[in-house]
């Protein structure tokens, strides 16, 4: 129908942007020339830099840059042995000099002279006050070398993963239940819903604002299956999972995540791999509703001794 034909459109132009984002944030330790993003998106670069920065807020060019410094302060806070030039060649700078003169450009000083801490406090402030100012104590940071949940890893190494996914901008402004409602939809209509779900972002909400954060609703999909109309396919390669199983609230879920990064992942002979955190649901999305999870948090890890040629 030709009413129809808007909303066409708008998926379209949304599925050809969320495949140059996920282009870019696979590939940010190479050169991104527009031509490259472009061709990714199936656009000419000309209409793509109009169409990209009419969705987003920000050119191309901006967005990667942001993106390549937010990963960068994912490094410096998460692989503290990789030296500055390490993370700006990880990152995608042409050398050490450029790392930091944007890095200074957007955040005030030199790479060696920001507060760390400080970042994840001020971010993890704004989260608690945007999310839930009526329980920010049941949110609070768990510090470093306490666990009194008794979580406890598992190491599984998995194949490469082929997901359908459904992405929402500014996710902690709601629209995550919804995307997942639509997702559970297209699956049912196909025969897949009782695959596995994941939810996953890229950043971490204690280094970027919140209002530049994306989530993915996603399902795990066999090869042989097509993926059409407002849902993105993406590929992650094989990884070795560290996996903690939980069930509980927001509150549980965030120690979790604190317990994971600032007491098992040091001692633990690991880095974090170059993929987003995932939760694995365990049945479909929100089964229990929007305050209760059941899902096991996925953190992708790499040995530490491959830490230098990382990306």
């Amino acid at each position: 129908m030709v009413t129809d034909l808007p909303n066409l459109a708008k998926f379209d132009y949304v599925d050809r942007v969320n495949r140059a984002i996920d282009h870019i944030v696979r590939h940010l330790a190479e050169p991104l020339p527009l031509e490259q993003v472009a061709r990714a998106a199936c656009f000419s670069p000309y209409h793509f830099h109009r169409i990209f920065a009419a969705l987003m807020g920000e050119t191309v060019n901006a967005f990667v840059k942001r993106v390549r410094l937010e990963r960068a302060l994912y490094l410096m806070s998460h692989r503290p042995s990789l030296s500055l030039t390490d993370v700006a060649m990880a990152c995608g700078f042409s050398s050490s000099s450029d790392f930091s003169r944007s890095f200074r450009a957007r955040y005030g000083v030199s790479p060696r002279a920001i507060d760390l801490d400080r970042v994840r406090r001020d971010r993890r402030e704004q989260m608690l006050d945007e999310l839930v100012p009526q329980h920010r104590h049941r949110l609070a940071g768990l510090p470093a070398g306490e666990n009194p949940d008794g979580f406890a890893v598992r190491l599984r190494r998995v194949p490469p993963r082929r997901v359908a996914y459904v992405r929402v901008f500014r996710p902690y402004e709601g629209g995550v239940p919804a995307a997942a409602a639509r997702l559970v939809s297209w699956a049912e209509d196909r025969g897949l819903a009782d695959g596995q779900w994941l939810g996953y972002q890229w950043e971490d909400p204690d280094i970027v604002p919140l209002e530049q954060c994306r989530y993915d609703v996603g399902l795990e999909l066999p090869a042989d299956v097509a993926v059409d109309g407002e849902v993105g396919v993406a590929t992650f390669p094989a990884t070795t999972l560290a996996e903690v199983d939980i069930a509980g609230t927001v509150d549980v879920e965030l120690r979790a995540l604190d317990w994971l990064y600032k007491t098992w992942l040091p001692a633990s002979g690991y880095a974090p791999d170059h993929q987003p955190g995932f939760e694995a649901w365990h049945g479909r999305p929100f089964a229990d509703g929007t305050d209760h999870f059941r899902v096991t948090v996925q953190l992708a890890v790499r040995p530490l001794s491959t830490i230098v040629d990382a990306s």
